[in-house]
């Protein structure tokens, strides 16, 4: 049965440019906040790559090449605990997507998927690396990312991945490495609104398995809260984190909406209280 809601949502106004302007962009509407209608009975929360972020002292390499660790381990202190708990008062799935490693195999909520999902379809045919792709493809992993000197603790660090405290999955919920199994999860429960949160926005949580893009082109609208997700960012932007306010707008723009934290869990109702509408899905 319908779970309807209305919760604040922010949106980004695409238009109009204004070609009086020096820069026609500037006409544009810009960020607008609005409260929209969603039906909690379809929504899911997916929590995405949140994993335990050890020690700068334990993996310094790591630390070195993604400088966004630290910010990820404060979000999973201080907004994770709030957030998780309100969407599962509120009776909201949440769907947990994973990858990188070797922590998750075992756990109910991914056997659970493996078992409704299937074999995943295998991954899209490759070219074979000649002499010089491997070279080219060397060059960038010694001077773009990771530097050579970061590669022995970054792969250190996800031969032993596992989820942050504050994101461990609850036995009852499902656990998917993949579009396939997290589409599968929709259509088993009717999803069809995903709001994220996890690590990275701009990467990960854009164009990784089971990430915003993939699972766009199935029909799924993606959201995001904002205060739960950080970026990668480099040295121009790091300081003002300019690369996580485009990758919002971007989410806005393509995808779905931006939700605050703690508007949408003010908004949201106790288990089994929200307005229920007359008919079910068909």
């Amino acid at each position: 049965m319908p779970r309807v809601v209305r919760v604040p949502a922010h949106y980004y106004q695409q238009f109009d440019a204004d070609y009086t302007l020096d820069v026609p962009a500037e006409g544009y509407g810009g960020w607008k906040r609005a409260e929209i209608e969603i039906d909690l009975a379809r929504t899911a929360v997916v929590v995405m790559h949140a994993w335990h972020p050890r020690a700068r002292e334990e993996f310094p390499g790591w630390y070195r090449a993604v400088e966004y660790l630290p910010r990820s381990a404060q979000i999973c202190r201080e907004v994770f605990p709030r957030l998780l708990s309100g969407v599962r008062e509120a009776g909201i799935k949440v769907f947990h997507v994973v990858g990188g490693g070797n922590y998750y195999q075992h756990l109910p909520g991914y056997q659970r998927t493996r078992d409704l999902a299937g074999e995943s379809p295998p991954r899209p045919e490759r070219m074979e690396p000649d002499h010089y792709l491997r070279q080219l493809w060397q060059f960038r992993e010694e001077h773009v990312f990771v530097g050579l000197h970061n590669q022995a603790d970054v792969r250190r660090a996800f031969e032993q991945l596992g989820f942050a405290d504050e994101a461990r999955p609850l036995d009852e919920e499902e656990i998917a490495e993949d579009s396939h199994q997290l589409f599968a999860l929709c259509k088993y429960y009717g999803t069809n609104h995903l709001i994220y949160a996890g690590f990275a926005i701009n990467w990960c949580l854009l164009l990784s398995p089971g990430g915003m893009a993939e699972m766009s082109q199935r029909g799924i609208m993606c959201s995001v809260f904002r205060q739960a997700v950080t970026a990668v960012e480099n040295r121009e932007t790091a300081r003002q984190e300019l690369c996580k306010q485009i990758a919002l707008w971007r989410v806005a723009l393509a995808f779905g909406f931006v939700f605050d934290v703690d508007e949408f869990l003010e908004h949201l109702p106790h288990k089994a209280s929200a307005e229920v509408l007359e008919e079910p899905y068909g």
